[in-house]
Formats: C-alpha cells, structure tokens, sequence
C-alpha cells in the first residue's frame, strides 16, 4: 500500500501494515520506519535517472510514499562551499518553506495523512515544526492544533496565526506541550505527528542525506554536523546511507554523524558522554537556540546507536559560542543562519581544535533555518543601540 512494503519497529523488529494510519509499535512504542523493496527499485531506480527531475525533495520519490504529494517546493537545498574553510560545505535548510528543514518532514508526513483521509493532525513544537505543520496541512485543507512554549520566537506564533492552525500558548517546554497533545487527541479526534510519533516525518527528512550524496557527487563527506533537538534529520539521513547502499548507489563507508546540542539542554551529549544507551530528561532546559530545547528526544536509543556505528561524537556549546558564530557566518559566508544552525559552525570550530577534524577532512555543517525567524530574539542580544536619526522635515525631491 502506498509503494510501501511495511512498517517496520527499530526496537523489536516487528513489521506493521502501512494500509491505515499508525503511530509507534504497539509492542514496545519502538519508533516505525517505512520500508521499501529495494531490490526490486534497484533494477531500474539509478542516480542518472534523477536529472532533470523536480529540483525538490520529491526527486526521490521511488524511495518515498506513492502519494499525491502536498507540496509547497521543499527540499534541494543549496550546498555552499565555505568561504572560510577548505573541505567545508554548508548545507542551508533556511531555504526551505517556512524558513527550516521540518518543511520536508511535514510535507510527506501531511501527504500521507491526506491520503489516509486524516481531518485533524495535532503537533507539540519548539517553534518551526509548528509552523510547517500549519502550512502544509492548509495546503492540504486539514485542520492543525499546535502547542508551543509561550516564549517561542514571534514569527514561529504569528506564521501559526497566518495559516490558520489552531494555537495554543503553553507554559512550559515542548514535553508539557507534548504531554496536552497526548492527554488530549483521543477525545479531540487529532492524529499526533510529534516528533518520531508516526513514520513519516522522517521519510521527509532522509531526502537530506540522499541531497548531500547526490551534490558530492555519490561520494559521502568525513563528517556531517546536525544540530539535534528530537534528531528527527539525524536519523533520517543515516536511514537514506543505508538505502542508498541497499540501491548501489555509495558503498559501505559512513560520515561520522556529530550531534551538537546547547549545554543549556543537551541531554544527548550528557548519555554520550555517560556511555548509556539512552538519555535521562533534562532538567532546566534553556537555550536561546529554541528548536534544541527538548529535554529527552524520543529517538535518543537511535540517535547514540548512530554516534556509536559512525564512530561521531556528541558535543555541547554554548548560547554565547552559538550567537557569536550567528553573527560569524553572517559576516564570512552571507548565510542569516538560525541559532541551531550556527550551533554547527560553533561545533566544527571545537572539533578541529581537538583535531577530530582536520583541514583535509570533508565536512557538511547543517543550518537548519533562516536566522529571519528570530529577529526578536537577535535584537535581545544586541548590545548596540541604533543609531540616533534626526530628522527635521521631508527632503524633496525624489
């Protein structure tokens, strides 16, 4: 159904039906990745078949649901060579839809749930999710009820507003934002697409690692840095490595997978670090960086199973080092980035300190947005006061 084989479970292994709309296993709430038949697709399904194909993430849409996708031009984003560094691609998701990467993933996510014939998707977001949501699902004339912290950045509320989705202002953090959703969607008659909650966000969000492939030419970098918050990408792309193996098209080498988190929530790095297999909650989550504000990310046993086979690293910056790379990239390399994206550059600048990189090691730094959905914030920090203009009357003529 849909051109997808099953669901299958990542904890247990157990294989679902793709014919009605799921969520997690109902096993063991392990997290459901859809699956395809390869070996057939590879008979006929090449890289050269992909030119002159729709510069969208729908390019790859053999390895995708076979559904009429609600699309707003999501995806293909450009990979930048640095300006700064030899060997450095920056890949600038701020492009996107809606200004972020979570474009991708509520793209597929709301086909398929225009598919299924879903009239009410109910999200928790730390700000651009929510946003996606709400754009998509007015694409697709589904209602969207979304639960953001009451402190998200002003444009994450006003496009909410913008697109018609149901908003509500929560006192708290993305989990207490998650928790109202859970609490409520059964009686409410919402579908829930949190985060790794149903399977779909991640297929929208693996095209990334086919794009990153497909621009270098077939052949995957050293390293890959991504900013993680629910790590919905970080998974998405190691799940297109191994697909695009099964297909032929790269060999069994590997990119070290780095998570770079904000040491004001950085729970990833914290289980990293301990050697354990999962992440504890964070407690006193805080950040300026908002889309890396989640306490426990749901896919935390995949994530450091990730860093682990990659043989990656989990590292934690600074808001200050966060803010200061901002405002860096937007000086060396003209990219606006969000503040988790510049976590990215914050990152590599540790990690080739450390020697974990080198100058001729190929790295890709991911900016998951545009740094234009948080001039608030920006301005916050500013220290510099505008300029005082005296202005004495209209100077004509023009």
């Amino acid at each position: 159904m849909f051109g997808i084989a099953d669901l299958e479970c990542t904890r247990c292994g157990a294989h679902l039906e793709a014919l009605e709309p799921q969520t997690v296993c109902p096993k063991d709430g392990g997290i459901l990745y859809a699956r395809y038949d390869l070996n057939s697709l590879k008979q006929n399904f090449k890289p050269e078949i992909l030119k002159g194909r729709v510069a969208s993430l729908w390019r790859y849409a053999e390895v995708l649901p076979d559904v009429l996708p609600v699309t707003l031009g999501e995806g293909f984003t450009p990979m930048l060579p640095s300006r700064e560094f030899p060997n450095v691609f920056i890949k600038d998701e701020g492009l996107n839809p809606t200004g972020s990467f979570k474009a991708r993933g509520m793209s597929v996510a709301v086909s398929m749930a225009r598919a299924y014939g879903l009239k009410k998707l109910a999200a928790p977001s730390a700000g651009n999710a929510g946003g996606a949501l709400a754009a998509y699902a007015a694409a697709a004339g589904i209602e969207a009820h979304i639960f953001m912290p009451k402190d998200v950045p002003l444009a994450n509320r006003i496009e909410c507003e913008i697109y018609g989705a149901h908003l509500t202002l929560v006192n708290g953090l993305i989990s207490d934002c998650g928790r109202i959703v859970a609490e409520r969607k059964q009686k409410e008659g919402w579908f829930d697409v949190s985060t790794l909650k149903e399977p779909f966000r991640v297929e929208g969000k693996k095209t990334m690692g086919y794009e990153v492939a497909e621009q270098l030419n077939w052949k995957l970098p050293a390293g890959i840095i991504y900013p993680t918050g629910g790590g919905v990408g970080l998974l998405g792309m190691w799940k297109a490595f191994d697909e695009m193996q099964a297909l032929g098209w790269i060999g069994p080498e590997r990119p070290k997978m780095v998570v770079v988190q904000s040491s004001g929530c950085a729970p990833v790095v914290k289980a990293w670090n301990e050697g354990k297999p999962t992440a504890d909650g964070w407690t006193n989550a805080s950040t300026r960086a908002s889309g890396l504000r989640v306490p426990k990310p749901y896919g935390d046993y995949l994530i450091l199973q990730i860093l682990k086979t990659s043989r990656g690293i989990a590292i934690a910056v600074s808001d200050d080092e966060i803010m200061e790379s901002l405002r860096h990239w937007g000086r060396a390399e003209g990219i606006f980035a969000a503040p988790e994206g510049a976590a990215s550059l914050a990152a590599y600048r540790d990690l080739r300190t450390k020697g974990f990189f080198t100058e001729e090691d190929q790295v890709v730094l991911f900016n998951t947005g545009t740094g234009l959905k948080y001039l608030d914030l920006i301005q916050k920090e500013s220290s510099a006061s505008p300029p005082a203009r005296h202005i004495g009357g209209i100077i004509g003529p023009y």
